[in-house]
């Protein structure tokens, strides 16, 4: 059993103004995927300009905090911000759903693909590859906070987090998070875009990989507690949302893989 130390959640004071390691992870997972995304650009035959890919990460941006945000609020918690709304600006204090952010992300691509004059599923296939070290770095914002710890456990890497008002020995499954979303979902992707596949066919191996994923880690994750289980006394939320991912990725990667190759890398 590991007993955490409490991490404080601001990285640096200057007077007034608090940087928190929370929007430092989401700052590095936007700064990776403008990197990653401009090594894909300057390929040979990319089609893609570093401007474009400039300007692609700035509008997934502005949909990963508003469609996240959102996404938390109406999922899993309205009743409570619907009684108290200034808490929806509270970013700091964390509360953002991923499935929610996915969903901001797909509307921002799908407007800056039509300003481009680029196809909504060339811009998502382009895009993917580029979420999973995101979305690592925010499972280690999590971790910081003491935040979405899992469930009791006597493993050996067991962790007791300082806000758990219970103590318990638990998973750390923000840190299982980390590795499958950051690390494995972004290596899988990585590799499978780096050649010439069917035309959507990224994004629906996206898809797939973080709904499967993010389904079995549910299992070792605290169920939310205003929440707790929703569906047949086991399914959380996350996994009910997860449900439908996967889902629509096999359909996605069935259609795509009748249709043309893409010889264009995502």
């Amino acid at each position: 059993m590991i007993v955490l130390p409490q991490i404080d959640p601001v990285a640096l004071a200057l007077g007034p103004l608090k940087i928190r390691w929370y929007a430092l992870t989401y700052l590095a997972g936007f700064a990776m995927a403008w990197w990653l995304g401009m090594r894909r650009a300057d390929r040979p035959g990319s089609g893609w300009t570093r401007q474009q890919v400039g300007d692609l990460i700035t509008n997934g941006m502005l949909g990963v905090i508003l469609g996240g945000r959102l996404g938390y609020i109406l999922f899993y918690d309205l009743s409570a911000y619907i009684a108290e709304p200034i808490r929806m600006l509270r970013l700091w204090e964390g509360g953002m759903s991923f499935h929610g952010g996915m969903l901001g992300v797909i509307i921002a691509v799908s407007l800056y693909a039509r300003s481009i004059g680029k196809s909504f599923i060339e811009v998502l296939d382009f895009t993917a590859p580029l979420v999973p070290f995101g979305l690592g770095a925010g499972r280690l914002g999590n971790f910081i906070n003491g935040e979405l710890w899992g469930r009791q456990a006597d493993v050996p890497w067991a962790m007791v987090f300082p806000q758990d008002a219970l103590q318990l020995a638990r998973h750390p499954s923000q840190l299982y998070q980390l590795v499958l979303e950051g690390v494995v979902l972004f290596a899988l992707l990585w590799w499978y875009s780096s050649k010439p596949r069917p035309r959507f066919a990224v994004g629906g191996l996206f898809m797939i990989g973080y709904g499967a994923q993010r389904f079995i880690v549910e299992f070792f994750r605290e169920p939310d507690a205003q929440l707790q289980f929703v569906m047949f006394d086991w399914m959380t939320r996350g996994q009910q949302l997860s449900i439908p991912m996967v889902v629509v990725g096999i359909a996605i990667m069935l259609w795509a893989y009748r249709q043309p190759v893409n010889k264009r890398s995502a």
